[in-house]
């Protein structure tokens, strides 16, 4: 390998939204995610929703009303 060329590899402090940290390799000296193992919901076993931006409140209340066409039955035309 050429020297000086590689970024430095290091101990890097990990913490996540849910307030585990934990300590890991990285070329970064610290680390924020969002979601770890301790809270997520495949390693948790626990269904957790995810929503940052408040979409699923968004997607229920646009749907709470049923004023779209493709959630009405159509009625069938009388000859």
């Amino acid at each position: 390998m050429k020297d000086g060329i590689h970024p430095k590899y290091q101990e890097t402090q990990v913490s996540c939204g849910c307030g585990n940290t934990f300590v890991t390799r990285s070329t970064r000296k610290e680390l924020k995610v969002d979601i770890c193992s301790a809270c997520h919901p495949f390693y948790t076993g626990k269904l957790k929703f995810v929503d940052t931006a408040g979409r699923i409140e968004k997607f229920q209340t646009k749907f709470a009303a049923g004023s779209y066409a493709s959630l009405q039955s159509k009625a069938k035309k009388k000859k």
